[in-house]
């Protein structure tokens, strides 16, 4: 099988799991309650446990390797958090908050471009990311509906909304497979941007005990303590 044939292949399988998870969301006939309160909450932290795994596991090794042990690593991951924070400041202003969707595509798209750098670079481990970013997508898919149909939306409006974004992953690993090849530092940079995005997002939307009601600052601790890890982790690594 040919390289894109199989990038096409794998980006769609990951992308396929957010409507999925979508039309799992929309049976809330079979015990409302039980959906709405019990099964919800533990989706909702299951979604965010593999968000915060695929940044410690997969984005940050990933994107500090890349960029060959840079100390730039650090403000760049910063700078992805500051930049979600103020994002998310921006659509709280005009009444737009869409904290799942927004963390969904933050590490769906990155990763689809890594998914075509990895496979440009013929490394073996471009299906098993397709497979990490499938079982992302499956839960955020799930939660980013529940948070969709609080917008007074229809299932079948947020149905096809959702089913728009699959494309999204072919789009990405094209990229990262075509206009990425050889450039592992502009990958790696891409790989931690999201991850300080992902963090905020975990921390301020996902993550419900460190919700303060209407701040925002508070999660960006959040992500300066991460960076504090890193930056003690790799001067112990390159020491």
């Amino acid at each position: 099988m040919s390289e894109p044939l199989l990038i096409l292949l794998l980006t769609v399988m990951a992308g396929a799991a957010i409507p999925v998870g979508g039309l799992l969301a929309s049976f809330e006939h079979i015990r409302p309650q039980w959906l709405e309160h019990e099964l919800r909450h533990f989706i909702i932290a299951f979604g965010g446990g593999i968000l915060l795994g695929a940044v410690a596991v997969v984005l940050v090794p990933e994107g500090v390797e890349s960029m060959g042990g840079s100390m730039l690593a650090i403000p760049i991951l910063l700078t992805g958090g500051i930049f979600f924070f103020l994002l998310e400041r921006k659509m709280a202003a005009g009444g737009r908050q869409a904290p799942q969707l927004i963390g969904m595509l933050s590490d769906y798209v990155p990763e689809a471009i890594a998914l075509g750098g990895l496979m440009a670079a013929g490394s073996d481990s471009a299906t098993l990311l397709a497979v990490l970013i499938a079982l992302q997508n499956l839960p955020e898919g799930f939660n980013a509906f529940r948070e969709l149909q609080r917008q007074n939306r229809s299932n079948r409006r947020t149905l096809l909304s959702m089913l728009a974004l699959v494309p999204l992953g072919p789009i990405a690993g094209f990229s990262g497979f075509y206009l990425l090849a050889g450039q592992d530092y502009i990958l790696g940079a891409i790989m931690l941007f999201a991850s300080g995005g992902i963090l905020y997002l975990l921390f301020q939307d996902i993550a419900p005990q460190s919700v303060l009601r209407k701040h925002w600052a508070p999660p960006l601790g959040a992500v300066f303590g991460f960076c504090l890890a890193l930056f003690s982790n790799m001067l112990t690594t390159h020491a």
